[in-house]
């Protein structure tokens, strides 16, 4: 009989939670996954189109997070942005638009009236011309339907440029040329 009682309490238990399960949180979790993907590769090409590398990004609580790998730079300071349109023709790559700017502020992480959302730190290159770094920004979202959303309609790039980033010179840090660049779509 008490077996009985207890078998019936906890089937009345979970018979009352079982509607929440189709409520908001349920649907709002399943939307903010559709919306946000654990990890998104993207391939990085050279000039020539081959490739050279890959970055992984991420969504975290902080921001993106990118995880990225490239060989065949000259040795030193590169300028890498995200630029605002996924097409990455060679040679010049000037198919990804401007610096990703969904706010119209000015160029460098160092400018008073910056940065480009799209703006990061200088990527080192080692002597052999290899990059292998991790960092996170929070001024972009891998959520769509944001403002500062990587993955609009048209998607956005992260370039690699052949000289090092100043971080104030507007529109582009006087980075030089885009020489590596990788499509988010």
């Amino acid at each position: 009989m008490l077996l009985k009682t207890l078998v019936i309490s906890v089937t009345s238990f979970i018979m009352a939670l079982a509607p929440l399960a189709m409520t908001g949180s349920y649907a709002s979790a399943k939307e903010k996954v559709e919306k946000t993907p654990a990890s998104y590769a993207v391939v990085l090409k050279n000039t020539k189109g081959d490739v050279v590398g890959q970055a992984l990004l991420s969504q975290s609580e902080g921001g993106v997070v990118v995880q990225l790998t490239v060989q065949g730079l000259k040795p030193g300071l590169h300028g890498i942005h995200f630029h605002e349109k996924g097409v990455c023709q060679p040679a010049d790559f000037v198919s990804a638009g401007d610096h990703f700017n969904p706010y119209g502020k000015k160029h460098g992480l160092q400018n008073p009236k910056g940065p480009h959302a799209g703006d990061l730190e200088n990527l080192f290159a080692d002597q052999n011309g290899h990059a292998q770094t991790s960092f996170i920004t929070s001024r972009v979202t891998l959520e769509k339907g944001k403002k500062n959303s990587l993955r609009d309609e048209d998607g956005s790039a992260l370039i690699i440029h052949a000289d090092e980033d100043d971080q104030m010179t507007d529109p582009s840090g006087n980075s030089g040329a885009r020489i590596v660049c990788g499509e988010i779509k």
